[in-house]
């Protein structure tokens, strides 16, 4: 069964976040004050609607309650629509409330009136791009803990031929390989330790930030 997403405010971030929802199968409910924004989303998601999601009867009718999950992600314009916004979510049962913050002050509130997830899109998108500026050979880099990274990387020519059993990579630089992107389909293959690695794979590893420049720089 699809998920159910409420995505609430449809800025630059929210039309991005329903489009690709909707893309991999969600059925995302749109919800914006502004009618052209609706119409734009409406082409592509389950439904649209015109709805200021600060006014607490007319919130309820959408039922947040009974969705997998609701991003608010109203935009700076209006840090106090999102606060309220982000508490009636969770007065109103919403099982996952993802709020979008601006910056430190805005995330403590987001946090103090129940968001059990904050994120700074902004924030997020220039560390991961400083990341892949550095090291043009960082393919992808997304932040999945405390200091814990997802990182795909392009292999080094130094460990074309051989095995994850000869770069002992944990051992070395602390890095777990958890996958391997390999050949015209770029498919993720399981990895295996015996295997030797072929031109133009891509390592997908599991690291703490400061071993994405020690791997680089140092196989």
């Amino acid at each position: 069964m699809s998920q159910q997403i409420m995505i609430i405010g449809l800025g630059q971030f929210g039309m991005s976040l329903a489009r690709t929802l909707s893309e991999k199968g969600a059925e995302v409910l749109a919800v914006d004050t502004k009618v052209h924004l609706v119409e734009e989303a409406a082409a592509f998601v389950t439904e649209a609607v015109v709805i200021d999601a600060t006014d607490e009867t007319e919130l309820a009718r959408l039922e947040p309650g009974k969705r997998d999950s609701a991003v608010c992600a109203i935009g700076e314009d209006s840090k106090e629509a999102s606060i309220i916004c982000t508490a009636l979510l969770r007065q109103m049962g919403t099982p996952l409330v993802i709020a979008r913050a601006n910056d430190k002050v805005h995330q403590r509130i987001l946090r103090l009136v129940g968001a059990h997830q904050i994120i700074n899109p902004e924030l997020e998108f220039g560390k991961r791009f400083a990341t892949r500026l550095l090291y043009r050979n960082v393919v992808a880099d997304t932040n999945i803990g405390e200091d814990l990274h997802l990182t795909e990387i392009c292999l080094q020519p130094s460990m074309v031929g051989k095995t994850l059993i000869d770069l002992s990579l944990p051992r070395r630089f602390g890095v777990m390989v958890v996958g391997i992107r390999r050949g015209e389909q770029r498919k993720i293959l399981q990895p295996s330790p015996g295997e030797p690695l072929q031109a133009g794979d891509s390592l997908i590893i599991v690291s703490n930030e400061s071993a994405i420049p020690r791997l680089i720089d140092g196989v």
